[in-house]
């Protein structure tokens, strides 16, 4: 019997042997779900928003690292896109507006689903990673970048096919420009988003043996915010408000801080319009929440959970009526530059405790190679956060540096922005057209401008080199198209 039972030990053995060098070579080469969501602002339930419900993503922040102070290079969809995903700076790719792609000024450059891809990974996009027009792109590639993908999927739902029934609250902007919205009828699934969700789950089942990258890129809560009906539900407009701000808010911010979609509070719409645009964005919020929510629960499902890194972003921040009606993008401001982040290494020691330290998502693409062993071009502006994964709370000193293209007057002028753990110093045009500052630990929500204050003009003299440095003042001499800004 001792015998007889030999094979099935030696059998067992082997088994256990092999599943562990199996682990083993997962670690060394993980999947990577990279999900990014577009247009969301920090307005989930694990920034301490009081009102959105987001439970899926609550929860992978739980178990991973949520990084309250991470900051996009420019806070447009395809400048801010093309900027995570090449690692560079805008002003080194020049992409600054809607149109132009990254390898019209470096056709060689290597992106980060492009190295995994030459390092043996099978890298996939369903949806927007790159920039799509919103919602015209949607089914087709936009401005997509095929070195970076082996294969990629472009679902497309009813939503597309349902723009007749949308509430267009300024008729004279497209509904990709303007505050539209619509609880749609019918199932999940139906929607873009939830066909998206659809699709890359069966390529994670198909991808279970090999280590793969997979991009997933929601369209909402873009505009215009489409949801089914029952994601409305939780939002009784008697629970909806606009953001508060002191009524001369306004009053020393410099005229070009003011995106010029945007130039007077609220579109000029009555403030009932208003909340139920904002209704509108909340249930586009849950929507895609319970869409990430499948995707967590597919990695569960298929035994891939302990072996994916999962990286979750928003391509910029947003406003949703903040310093008196000020709505999307475009802006400088706090709301706009600043955008959820979170990362889930299942190897981490420091998952489930947040981050405060100021970060950046140039720093993404050197995060995301040293988690896979794979060594990133030596020249990229970003460094790894591999550090702060490991300890949340780790000395840092960090500091974000944003930016913006304005149309101006024919001749298209420059923001810049520096973020640090307490100040934000801002310039427009050089300084030419004004500047801002303003210190975090008084005044979170910037409602005091002072960079008129002689007694904090050594602080502007510390920070005004770090611009120099980083972000150019002048507006580009390449060519930029000022109707896509």
């Amino acid at each position: 019997m001792k015998f007889a039972s030999l094979p099935l030990a030696r059998s067992a053995l082997s088994l256990c042997l092999f599943i562990s060098l199996s682990r083993s070579a997962w670690a060394e080469r993980p999947n990577v779900l990279m999900i990014a969501i577009d247009d969301l602002a920090n307005a989930l339930g694990c920034y301490g928003h009081p009102v959105v419900k987001s439970p899926s993503i609550d929860g992978l922040a739980a178990r991973g690292v949520r990084f309250d102070r991470a900051y996009c290079q420019l806070p447009l969809c395809n400048p801010s896109r093309a900027s995570l995903l090449t690692g560079r700076r805008p002003d080194e790719i020049r992409v600054y507006d809607l149109d132009r792609h990254f390898r019209e000024e470096m056709p060689d450059l290597v992106t980060l689903p492009q190295l995994l891809k030459h390092h043996g990974w099978h890298t996939a996009r369903v949806g927007k990673l790159y920039h799509y027009n919103v919602p015209a792109g949607i089914g087709t590639d936009g401005l997509d970048d095929p070195p970076s993908w082996h294969e990629v999927r472009n679902p497309k739902g009813r939503d597309t096919l349902e723009e007749d029934k949308i509430t267009n609250a300024e008729p004279h902007r497209p509904i990709s420009a303007a505050l539209s919205w619509l609880a749609a009828e019918g199932k999940d699934e139906e929607q873009t988003d939830g066909m998206i969700a659809t699709e890359a789950i069966a390529l994670m089942k198909g991808l279970r043996d090999k280590p793969f990258f997979l991009g997933v890129g929601f369209f909402r809560p873009h505009t215009p915010y489409v949801a089914p009906k029952k994601y409305f539900e939780p939002y009784p407009l008697s629970r909806v408000q606009l953001p508060f701000a002191p009524r001369n808010d306004r009053d020393d911010i410099p005229l070009a801080a003011f995106a010029h979609n945007c130039p007077i509070p609220n579109y000029g719409l009555p403030t009932d319009t208003c909340r139920t645009a904002l209704q509108a964005y909340y249930a586009c919020v849950s929507f895609v929440d319970a869409q990430v929510g499948r995707l967590l629960a597919a990695l569960e499902e298929h035994d891939l959970a302990e072996r994916t890194i999962v990286v979750l972003w928003s391509d910029h921040g947003y406003h949703l009526g903040e310093h008196n009606g000020i709505w999307q993008k475009r802006c400088l401001f706090e709301e706009s530059s600043r955008a959820p982040l979170i990362i889930y290494d299942p190897r981490a020691n420091g998952n489930g405790t947040a981050s405060p330290r100021v970060v950046e998502f140039v720093d993404i693409y050197p995060t995301v190679a040293a988690l896979c062993g794979v060594k990133p071009p030596d020249d990229l502006p970003g460094r790894s956060l591999r550090p702060l994964l490991e300890e949340p709370m780790a000395t840092w000193n960090g500091r974000a540096y944003s930016q913006v293209l304005r149309p101006g007057d024919g001749q298209p002028l420059m923001g810049r922005s520096i973020r640090t753990a307490r100040w934000r110093y801002t310039e427009w045009d050089a300084g030419r057209a004004g500047a801002e500052l303003y210190d975090h630990d008084r005044d979170p929500h910037e409602f005091r401008n002072l960079a008129g204050d002689a007694a904090l003009a050594p602080i502007i003299a510390e920070l005004r080199p770090l611009l120099e440095e980083h972000v150019r003042g002048e507006a580009p001499r390449s060519p930029v198209n000022p109707k896509r800004l």
